[in-house]
């Protein structure tokens, strides 16, 4: 038999991830691309789309695609991004379309 706390934090868990991914679909559905310097960057320290996906461990087609805004990066791989470039995170991803539609 459940206890009272295993249910209600079952109960959270559920309403948080609903409310998660209800915020991830209602982002995909208008389709806000995330503005970032990735291809400037990249030219700036003489790395093509390959090198730089290797030093971050992805692969060239995502790193197009986050160059092109038809895929945003994950936390982590902004993270490894930015990184790279010796760089914060806002320092290479625009977010201020993001900000607007709060």
């Amino acid at each position: 038999m459940h206890s009272i706390l295993d249910i209600i934090c079952k109960v959270n868990y559920t309403l948080n991830a609903k409310k998660t991914l209800r915020i991830y679909i209602d982002i995909s559905d208008r389709s806000i691309k995330v503005k970032n310097r990735i291809k400037e960057l990249r030219k700036e320290h003489k790395l093509s789309q390959g090198e730089l996906a290797d030093l971050v461990g992805t692969t060239r087609q995502t790193i197009t695609s986050i160059e092109v805004g038809k895929y945003t990066a994950s936390l982590p791989l902004a993270y490894k991004i930015a990184k790279q470039f010796s760089l914060s995170i806002e320092e290479v991803f625009d977010f201020t379309e993001l900000e607007e539609e709060e």
